[in-house]
């Protein structure tokens, strides 16, 4: 039997973004559950959770594989509670010239940020339906509207993930279930930035890099919104990024 009322889910569960998710979440009481590929990685979020006197489930699964994806939801739902949000925050970001780009590349940057979201989306969608309600909001980046020099993988896997996120919207809306997807638009503020654009990262004094507690506030708005009036594509920047 479900150990807790409600579940949410966040796919991607990082340092930064994905872990400010899990705790805003965490914060208002919901069972959350935090994956990533490795569960090891998880220990220090989970941690952070507890301590704050939130529930965390660490799990490791590989978002790309279907059978662990079905395992995970099903687990969820017999386990730990009614899943009422899932994130999906897998990021993939790289940068290689068109011509240095391999198959094999290619490939893992669309399975990783797209065949991914879908097998997340899929599955809570399945789950969700028969409750007719719930929340599934996907993390895009710039490369979703927009693509670069350097990044085809990436800005090909963004554009596919948005579309997946404009299908499930129109498909589930009707159903009660609420799609959105957000547009990331600008450096956040991670250690990666720090090391390798402490130009960058010095705007952080100015509000000049995203905040990831920030950012989860917008992705707890997206869920708690009335359905009079749902977002299903919001973008966040710094406000002196340039767009």
């Amino acid at each position: 039997m479900p150990k807790h009322e409600k579940a949410a889910l966040v796919i991607g569960a990082g340092d930064a973004t994905g872990g400010a998710i899990a705790r805003r979440f965490a914060r208002e009481g919901y069972a959350t559950i935090i994956v990533r590929r490795h569960e090891a990685d998880l220990a220090p979020l989970a941690e952070a959770i507890r301590a704050e006197g939130g529930t965390a489930y660490p799990i490791g699964a590989d978002a790309r594989d279907e059978e662990q994806m079905v395992a995970l939801f099903e687990r969820i739902e017999k386990e730990i509670g009614p899943l009422e949000a899932a994130v999906f925050n897998i990021g993939a970001n790289v940068h290689f010239p068109i011509t240095e780009t391999t198959a094999r590349v290619f490939r893992k940057v669309w399975e990783m940020a797209c065949f991914a979201g879908f097998l997340t989306g899929r599955e809570a969608a399945r789950h969700m339906s028969a409750r007719g309600r719930g929340t599934i909001l996907f993390t895009g980046a710039t490369a979703s509207v927009r693509g670069g020099a350097g990044f085809a993988a990436f800005a090909s896997a963004k554009h596919g993930l948005r579309a997946l996120a404009q299908s499930m919207a129109r498909e589930l809306g009707p159903k009660g279930i609420h799609v959105a997807h957000s547009i990331i638009d600008g450096a956040i503020d991670t250690a990666w930035i720090a090391e390798n654009f402490p130009e960058r990262y010095a705007l952080k004094d100015q509000d000049g890099i995203l905040d990831p507690d920030a950012i989860a506030d917008a992705y707890w708005m997206l869920h708690t919104q009335h359905r009079s009036a749902w977002t299903h594509e919001l973008d966040l920047r710094p406000w002196m990024e340039k767009f």
